[in-house]
């Protein structure tokens, strides 16, 4: 059944609403976790699943999304398995980027007609889930359908921000509305499990996890061009055109990467006691690039904290953060409730002096700082006595060196704050 089976993951498009994070990356290229690219996630399912044929579209910033993949997923040579970037592309039978969803797809299938296969798993680069994928092709399988589609139940409050379907009793997709407003949402519920129920999760949103079966896909997006996005064409066509379009509910822990907020309480709630994000299942791998980095060096206390490889940590204490790689935390320093993304790369004795000399602070967070409700982009220089305190207090705003969304500063990839700096 897998080799019967091509993923596609789609690199996204600009990215806005995570702005500053995705100022020079794309979103499937955003850290997570402190040593993880977004983009793992699909990539980790996809293997875990026994999904090796892999193609990631990229477009936007799409410089280290290409970096991370080159440098981190490679196949034995005499395995069949491969996880190729597939840019966006200017051609004389098309002169235009990537307009959608749907028409990126379009544009990348004369790079995969070739390949042996029965069905095509389309997937997002920005969702943060663990689903095992060979139960949803059996299922489109054993249904017969023509497109599948994994969707999540959520509560009446929630409805509002997603897709919405309504099944028949055999779970066929008979209606979709999109975002639908609060006062139309009552005879869009569907038959979810008693646990659902209980919750009050009784709307099922589209996850934007597709499954096609290969002529199908061929046949919709080479016969209907002007259509550039699945969510809001491709399949609400699909269903109107009365297309075997069936759900494939998953009731396990899903979050759509789609704000500064959600990004954050993802990182953090990874801290939990048992997050609902489990890294640690052995039968759910999530695979990254694998460095040769020292262990981390601590001393302070710790409370529900993640850290990554290759730390110095001399801060007094760490509450509620997660800790990426290669990061250095000076004396007396105190943080609650942030997401450090590390550094690329460690300072030479040579550039430490050079920076010491030039009165700017080295790599990392300095001396006597107190930080809370934060995003520390990758490659900071945070001086010693450097307050940033986060919070429902800070109006939205994009500054220089920080931008402010929902009460969470995001210091930017790079920046330098100098000794005392507040916000």
């Amino acid at each position: 059944m897998t080799n019967d089976v091509i993923s596609i993951i789609l690199g996204g498009g600009a990215g806005t609403r995570l702005y500053p994070l995705t100022r020079r990356r794309s979103k499937p290229a955003v850290p997570l976790a402190g040593k993880y690219r977004l983009v793992d996630i699909p990539i980790s399912n996809c293997l875990n699943a026994e999904l090796n044929r892999i193609f990631v579209l990229t477009q936007f910033n799409s410089a280290s999304l290409n970096k991370h993949i080159k440098n981190t997923y490679h196949f034995s040579n005499f395995d069949k398995g491969f996880v190729d970037i597939l840019a966006a592309e200017q051609t004389p039978d098309n002169p235009t980027w990537y307009q959608g969803t749907a028409d990126a797809v379009r544009q990348c299938l004369h790079h995969m007609e070739n390949f042996e296969f029965k069905y095509v798993l389309i997937l997002s680069g920005d969702q943060l889930y663990q689903m095992d994928f060979r139960k949803m092709i059996q299922h489109h399988i054993d249904t017969g359908a023509e497109i599948s589609i994994a969707t999540i139940p959520v509560s009446a409050r929630d409805a509002s921000d997603f897709g919405i379907l309504k099944t028949d009793e055999n779970g066929a997709i008979t209606s979709f509305t999109e975002k639908p407003s609060q006062d139309v949402l009552p005879p869009w519920a569907s038959e979810v499990s008693e646990e659902m129920k209980q919750e009050g999760r009784i709307y099922l949103a589209s996850m934007g996890i597709y499954i096609f079966s290969r002529d199908v896909l061929f046949e919709i997006l080479n016969a209907k061009p002007e259509a550039t996005d699945f969510g809001k064409q491709v399949i609400p066509d699909a269903i109107t055109a009365k297309s075997k379009v069936f759900s494939y509910q998953y009731e396990g822990y899903w979050t759509d990467i789609g704000n500064i907020g959600s990004y954050f309480e993802a990182n953090i709630g990874l801290t939990d006691d048992i997050p609902l994000f489990n890294l640690f299942d052995e039968s759910q791998t999530i695979y990254s690039r694998a460095r040769m980095l020292p262990p981390a060096k601590i001393s302070g206390t710790l409370e529900k904290t993640m850290i990554a490889d290759g730390c110095i940590i001399m801060a007094k204490h760490l509450e509620r953060c997660v800790v990426g790689i290669r990061t250095r935390i000076g004396r007396g320093t105190e943080i609650r409730g942030a997401y450090i993304m590390g550094s690329d790369y460690y300072q030479t004795l040579d550039e430490l002096e050079k920076a010491k000399a030039e009165g700017r602070p080295p790599m990392g967070i300095g001396e006597d700082c107190i930080i809370a409700n934060a995003i520390i982009d990758k490659n900071c220089s945070i001086g010693n006595g450097v307050h940033i305190n986060g919070g429902s207090h800070l109006p939205d705003g994009d500054f220089e060196k920080y931008t402010i969304k929902d009460g969470i500063v995001v210091v930017k990839k790079g920046v330098i704050l100098p000794d005392g700096f507040s916000i």
